[in-house]
């Protein structure tokens, strides 16, 4: 699928094919008179792709990666923190721990609160109905015959019976659906997995809508910047096979290259900061600070434990032997270790009583790894828990370092510069222990052996976490959506004071959805369509 176009008419270029990328191209594409050309700089798969597991495969594989890494900066004790992001059609979708979680209607209505209407969770959540068919159980609010697969983890473990009678013992209940308008609670994970298998974007929505003639797709051709006549967007030029090939947009390019690429290519185009353009040569084509400003993500600190019994913890049961054991089991059944998310627990609680809804995040899991980049499995057995607060106030940048389109942007995070994040992130390193600690783990529960039980002032954790915590893979936020000069985007996601280009991704969310962030892309693409369809 690697080719050339120079001479080809498009009505609608897409530049990304990833989670909202791939949903964009597939709907706008079911009308067989509008031509879809969609172009992804990454390849078109990977053979691992499609197993649950390649999370931690491809977590920092350059052939399916873009393995991009954070600006050191002293709140994380200059550190260079990886910040993977998917580089094959799918995206992060094609990589990413597979975890689904919609957010809460909090989150939605804050959107419209901000003055983008159409956004609001009653305008949202019939587009999370119709882009997801869910296997599991649960109410009117559920998807029953959508694209993208979806699906309780199956997965049965004595471990997962205590860590829920353990949560219910600290004074947390059990939620039988945290996609539901009621998130909170101690959940068994629903997953983009079916059968055993990946349910990636470029499987669910781009793999049947290649049959149409409409849709085009180039794979293994980098964007490097929009074309402007004026005040319009009229196409984009990209890198194929060391040339530099243009191609034109009838109607509109949609920008869908992700919160990290997509203020790239604006600012390479000379859309953004004066100062940020002027300190590399480019010349400004339009003035629009928020450029590359509100990134937000998640920083996601974890505990390990040494587990007493046998049996349990995939540190133990897929290592050496085990590890060959659960191959044939998966390929027999389409379970075990290798059909996991990277979380087969969530718990969704509030730090405080008073709060209207969940604050922070739990991932429970029945292994622990030696370094979160590679994977490598403990070679005793052992659990992890991993905590992130769900709505981070605190704010940073992305910008470009180069005029180069090959050189990666700069990544500040900036975490835990905002109180609020410190306080939730600390008294949630402390309910992570609550629960571990609580009566129903003790013939399981080992010795904490990180950080281990030396930890323990306020200041303690809260310096742990800056020296050791990573991002749990979800930024957004860089070219927000709202009215007004301080925003990117308006609500119909039309970049402001550019005709004819409208960005579509996780880029365009002006607050973080309480949770995981795949659904919420997959939302944008389906929404964007909507948008451009009643615009056409």
């Amino acid at each position: 699928m690697s080719e050339a176009s120079a001479d080809i008419q498009h009505d609608y270029i897409i530049v990304g094919g990833g989670s909202s990328g791939a949903a964009l191209a597939s709907r706008l594409s079911e009308n067989g008179s509008t031509r879809v050309l969609l172009l992804e700089a990454g390849r078109a798969s990977h053979p691992w792709s499609r197993v649950p597991v390649s999370f931690g495969m491809l977590i920092d594989n350059p052939a399916a990666n873009w393995r991009f890494f954070s600006e050191p900066e002293p709140g994380t004790a200059n550190r260079s923190i990886p910040v993977p992001r998917g580089k094959l059609l799918g995206g992060s979708s094609s990589i990413n721990g597979l975890v689904f979680v919609r957010g809460q209607p909090l989150d939605y209505d804050t959107w419209a609160q901000y003055g983008n209407r159409g956004w609001s969770w009653q305008d949202v959540l019939p587009v999370f109905r119709r882009m997801e068919t869910f296997e599991g159980s649960g109410d009117e609010t559920r998807g029953r015959d959508g694209p993208l697969r979806v699906s309780e983890v199956p997965d049965q473990n004595p471990l997962y019976d205590a860590l829920f009678a353990a949560a219910v013992a600290a004074g947390y209940k059990r939620n039988a659906d945290y996609n539901s308008p009621d998130q909170e609670g101690i959940v068994k994970t629903q997953a983009t997995i079916s059968r055993g298998r990946r349910m990636s974007t470029a499987h669910c929505y781009l793999r049947p809508a290649m049959r149409r003639p409409n849709l085009r797709i180039i794979t293994e051709v980098p964007v490097e910047r929009i074309l402007l006549e004026d005040k319009r967007c009229v196409g984009v030029a990209y890198r194929h096979n060391g040339r530099v090939v243009e191609v034109r947009a009838g109607k509109e390019v949609i920008l869908s290259a992700g919160a990290v690429k997509t203020p790239q290519i604006l600012e390479l185009s000379g859309i953004g900061r004066p100062e940020v353009l002027a300190a590399h040569g480019i010349a400004v084509r339009h003035e629009l600070p928020a450029v590359g400003e509100n990134l937000r993500d998640h920083i996601n600190a974890r505990i390990q434990w040494r587990i007493k019994v046998r049996g349990v913890s995939y540190n133990e049961m897929a290592r050496g032997v085990g590890a060959v054991k659960q191959a044939l089991k998966y390929l027999a059944t389409g379970g075990g270790f290798l059909s996991l998310p990277s979380a087969p627990l969530l718990a969704f609680l509030r730090t405080r009583p008073e709060l209207e809804t969940p604050d922070v995040q739990m991932h429970l899991v029945p292994y622990a790894v030696k370094n979160p980049k590679r994977r490598q499995l403990h070679d005793f057995p052992a659990m992890t828990v991993a905590c992130y607060q769900l709505r981070p106030e605190s704010l940073g940048s992305i910008h470009i370092k180069s005029p180069d389109p090959a050189v990666d942007p700069a990544i500040r995070f900036n975490f835990l510069s905002d109180p609020i994040d410190q306080r939730a992130m600390v008294d949630g390193f402390r309910m992570m222990r609550r629960i571990v600690g609580a009566p129903p783990m003790e013939p399981f529960r080992g010795e904490e052996y990180s950080p281990g039980s030396a930890v323990e002032s306020d200041e303690q954790i809260l310096t742990w976490i800056r020296n050791n915590s990573e991002t749990a893979y979800h930024p957004i936020g860089t070219c927000r959506m709202a009215p007004g000069p301080n925003a990117v985007v308006d609500d119909r996601l039309r970049v402001h004071g550019i005709a004819g280009l409208r960005i579509a991704d996780a880029s365009i969310m002006p607050t973080m959805p309480s949770g995981n962030t795949n659904a919420p892309c997959i939302m944008v693409g389906e929404k964007a369509a909507d948008l451009i369809r009643a615009a056409a």
